[in-house]
């Protein structure tokens, strides 16, 4: 099976998870595990999934400081989202958030563009604090603080290290496949806005 069988097939099945799973925190396969429930969480939406492995891809082709710095602002936004939810923060829009980072980070990956480490890093916390703030207050009452964090903390990690992969993949292929597969991501964001 060559790359771009395997591409098309892992977008294939991207598009077919559905957005009612996006928040389990809610009800859908919760475990009685702080630390499962925590990893479970991003893994089990569309939203979280696409905008973790799509910040990922992009920061692949990004300088070494901002493809150095992205997991430490991902996970930075992350755990600054979820503390503002404990601290009892009403953060409005959060949904819309969410949606939007998956829109402009296929944006940024189908324009290609490359940022300064300053706006990148800025722009990915902000997109991670809208993540975080939903695993926040998603997280069950009287859970272990400590073990969901950890669990959520090292999704995010793999989600983003595994879009991380496919953008060191997909530097020997051709533009065009990238600039899609960004476009499709920014569709499915805008999808998820609208909705």
């Amino acid at each position: 099976m060559n790359k771009m069988t395997k591409l098309l097939m892992a977008v294939g099945l991207m598009l077919t998870t559905t957005v009612a799973f996006a928040h389990p925190g809610h009800g859908i396969l919760h475990t009685h595990n702080d630390f499962l429930n925590g990893l479970l969480h991003p893994m089990m939406g569309i939203d979280h999934l696409l905008a973790m492995a799509a910040i990922g891809f992009w920061s692949f082709r990004q300088s070494t400081t901002m493809r150095n710095g992205t997991p430490l602002f991902v996970v930075g936004g992350m755990i600054v989202g979820a503390a503002l939810a404990w601290g009892g923060l009403n953060l409005a829009g959060v949904e819309t958030g969410i949606a939007m980072s998956v829109l402009l980070a296929g944006v940024l990956i189908a324009t290609m563009a490359k940022l300064p480490t300053a706006i990148g890093g800025t722009l990915v916390t902000l997109f991670m604090i809208t993540h975080g703030y939903a695993h926040g207050t998603e997280m069950t009452a009287g859970a272990n603080l400590l073990s969901y964090m950890v669990g959520f903390v090292i999704a995010t990690l793999a989600i983003t290290f595994a879009g991380r992969y496919l953008g060191a993949a997909m530097q020997k292929a051709d533009n065009r496949i990238t600039r899609t597969l960004g476009g499709v991501v920014a569709v499915i964001g805008g999808v998820l806005a609208a909705g």
